[in-house]
C-alpha cells in the first residue's frame, strides 16, 4: 500500500467531525494555492487579456452590473 493509499484509509476512518476537520483544512489549503497562482498569474502579466476584454466589452455596453440593481 502507497502513501495515498494509506491517506485515503485512514480519511475514511474517521469520525464525522474529524473528517470535517481534514475537508475544511484541504479547502483553506486549496483556497490559498489558488490565490497564490492568481498572484503569481497577475504579477507576470498573464490575466492582463482579461482587462482588455473587460474594456472592449464595456465600450461596448456588454458589461452588467452584478450583482444586478434591483
Amino acid at each position: 500500500m502507497d502513501r495515498v493509499e494509506q491517506i485515503e484509509a485512514a480519511i475514511s476512518s474517521l469520525p464525522p467531525e474529524e473528517y470535517q476537520r481534514i475537508v475544511a483544512w484541504f479547502h483553506s489549503r486549496e483556497n490559498a494555492r489558488w490565490d497564490e497562482q492568481m498572484d503569481r498569474d497577475s504579477a507576470t502579466g498573464k490575466l492582463d487579456f482579461l482587462f482588455s476584454e473587460a474594456e472592449t466589452e464595456s465600450a461596448h455596453g456588454l458589461v452588467r452590473q452584478w450583482p444586478p440593481q434591483t
